[in-house]
C-alpha cells in the first residue's frame, strides 16, 4: 500500500501547520498506533517544530485523545490555544521528566521526535518507560542517527541502536538463571520492534512474567539427544575418528563454527 493511502498520512495532510516526516513512517505509524484511535488516551510527542504534528495526531487519534507536546522552544506554548498541553524543557534532563510526570501522571504513548542524539534518546527512554501504562508504547524516531558521524558522533558503542540491542538482552534475561543487568527495563518491556529508523517498545508489566518450565506429564519415548552428533560425511567427524578425540572436540567445533558466523556480524 502506498504511504499516501495510510490514515496517518491523510491526517498529516490535514494539519493546520507545517510538519515534516519520512514516507516510510506512515505505514509504521498506522501499524503501531491503530489500536489507540478514537480512544481516551494520553499521547506525548517530544519535538514540536512548527506544530503541525500536534494537529496530525489530533486528526488521527480523535477528539478524546489528550495530546501533549514537549519542546525546548518557548514559542511552542502558543499551541496551547488550540487545546494542546505544551511543556517547555530538556528531554535529556532527569529533573524535567520527574516534574513532568508529577504533573501529568502516567501516559499511554510517548513518541520521541526530539533532538535524536544518543544521550537524549537513551535518557528519554529510561525515564519515560516506567511511566507508561500497561498496553502502551515508547516509540523512538530517526534512530538512523546512530549511524551518522557528523554532529551525532556515531557509530558508537553507546549509540541508541546499541542500547536497544542491550534491551533485547534485558528481555531475554528474564529466563530463569540468566544474568541480569543493573540498569534493566525488563520488568516493563514485553516486546521490542525494529523498523527502518524507528524502534518501538511495548509496555506490559503483567506479561513480563517469570518463565517457568511446563511438562504435560505424558508418555515419553526417551529420545536420544542428537544435537551434538556430527555428520559422518563432515570433516569434523573424520578428524574426530582419526585422532580418537572425545568430548572436548565439541568445543572445538563450536569455535570453528563461530568463526564462520563472524561474517554475519560485520
Amino acid at each position: 500500500m502506498s504511504y499516501k493511502n495510510t490514515k496517518t498520512y491523510k491526517s498529516f495532510k490535514k494539519s493546520k501547520y507545517s510538519c515534516i516526516k519520512w514516507s516510510n513512517y506512515f505505514g509504521i505509524y498506522d501499524e503501531l498506533f491503530k489500536k489507540y484511535r478514537n480512544k481516551k488516551i494520553t499521547f506525548v510527542e517530544i519535538g514540536i517544530f512548527s506544530g503541525g504534528s500536534l494537529f496530525m495526531w489530533r486528526n488521527y487519534f480523535g477528539k478524546d485523545a489528550r495530546i501533549i507536546g514537549i519542546d525546548l522552544n518557548p514559542q511552542s506554548k502558543k499551541f496551547e490555544k488550540y487545546g494542546f498541553e505544551i511543556f517547555i524543557g530538556d528531554q535529556s534532563s532527569s529533573l524535567f521528566w520527574r516534574n513532568f510526570f508529577k504533573k501529568v501522571g502516567k501516559v499511554d504513548v510517548v513518541l520521541d521526535d526530539g533532538g535524536h542524539t544518543n544521550y537524549q534518546q537513551i535518557i528519554t527512554t529510561n525515564k519515560c518507560i516506567p511511566m507508561i501504562k500497561d498496553g502502551g508504547k515508547m516509540v523512538v524516531e530517526d534512530v538512523h542517527t546512530s549511524f551518522i558521524k557528523y554532529n551525532w558522533y556515531n557509530p558508537s558503542k553507546y549509540s541508541f541502536i546499541n542500547y536497544s540491542k542491550k534491551i533485547v538482552e534485558d528481555i531475554n534475561s528474564r529466563f530463569p538463571n540468566l544474568k541480569t543487568f543493573n540498569f534493566s527495563l525488563r520488568k516493563f518491556i514485553y516486546k521490542i520492534e525494529f523498523f527502518e529508523s524507528i524502534v518501538s517498545f511495548d509496555i506490559n508489566r503483567k506479561l513480563c512474567k517469570k518463565n517457568i518450565f511446563v511438562d504435560n506429564k505424558k508418555k515419553t519415548i526417551n529420545p536420544v539427544e542428537y544435537r551434538n552428533t556430527l555428520n559422518k560425511n563432515s570433516i569434523f567427524y573424520k578428524i574426530k575418528n582419526f585422532f580418537k578425540l572425545r568430548s572436548n572436540f565439541t568445543y572445538l567445533v563450536f569455535i570453528v563454527n563461530a568463526l564462520k558466523l563472524k561474517k554475519y556480524f560485520k
